[in-house]
């Protein structure tokens, strides 16, 4: 049940794109982990390409409100951090491939 969830969840967030680089926050390597309680609330730990990520004031917002849009889950938190620092070797092979890395 909590894997479908997080399934779920996970697709909705490859729905999420960083305006810079034509790829999704999760093959980009931007969610660091997904936590879901038993209650349905879910925290999400995230960070962005740069501290100043043009699109660092809308981007958590975004992520909060896709994720609370899946059904079963009830609230969310989004948690932007920067430890560790996001490299290029966090992307996903797919998201190398496509921006050439590969």
């Amino acid at each position: 049940m909590e894997q479908q969830l997080e399934d779920r969840i996970v697709e909705i967030l490859k729905t999420i794109y960083d305006p810079e680089i034509p790829v999704d926050i999760y093959e980009l390597g931007l969610i660091y982990e997904v936590r879901i309680n038993k209650e349905g609330h879910v925290d999400v730990e995230m960070t962005l390409t740069s501290p100043n990520c043009p699109v660092a004031e809308s981007l958590p917002k975004d992520v909060k409100e896709k994720v609370e849009s899946v059904e079963g889950v009830n609230s969310a938190d989004v948690h932007i951090v920067f430890d560790p620092p996001w490299d290029k070797d966090m992307m996903s092979e797919e998201a190398k491939l496509e921006l050439g890395f590969l």
